[in-house]
């Protein structure tokens, strides 16, 4: 089965960047604006249990903390993706390379860079133009991370919280 670690945003942010989601980004319809914790990766039934345990034992060493997203910016010319901004916070770093031990670990072939996507696979030219537009807007808003989800993905290609996991650090 294929899972994966996220945390949403405040309601406030999640229908911010929805209205440019339902525009530029081909998964809106899949799952809700997320900050990816652990990109998607495979796990076997059997070791549900244990990648459970240690999601726990996570949140349970993880106090919750406040994130700023502060800016729009883009992947490009890595990845045409267009996304929300999180200001440093090494909090959220932290909790990233925890959830990345044990039984969850594996290489990433790309640096961890907290984000929300607003708009991907887009046309390099589409991507130019809404980025060009776009990181205009000012952006200052700010949201209270307490959980993280454990996600798992359905035939249809769309996402479902299997478990949530609040920190109480």
């Amino acid at each position: 089965m294929k899972f994966g670690i996220a945390t949403f945003p405040e309601k406030a942010i999640q229908d911010f960047a929805n209205s440019y989601r339902k525009r530029y980004d081909p998964n809106y319809a899949l799952i809700p604006p997320h900050i990816t914790l652990k990109e998607p990766f495979e796990l076997e039934e059997g070791m549900l249990p244990q990648a459970v345990e240690h999601l726990e034992q996570t949140a349970q060493e993880t106090a919750p903390f406040n994130i700023h997203f502060h800016k729009i910016s883009s992947f490009h010319p890595t990845n045409n993706v267009v996304y929300i901004a999180v200001e440093k916070v090494d909090e959220i770093n932290r909790l990233h390379e925890k959830i990345n031990r044990g039984h969850l670990h594996h290489e990433s072939g790309y640096k961890f860079i907290p984000h929300i996507t607003i708009g991907q696979k887009l046309p390099q030219d589409e991507l130019l133009d809404v980025y060009g537009s776009l990181r205009m807007l000012e952006v200052d808003m700010n949201s209270w991370v307490d959980r993280f989800h454990l996600l798992y993905q359905l035939e249809n290609g769309s996402w479902t919280i299997y478990q949530s996991f609040l920190l109480r650090g």
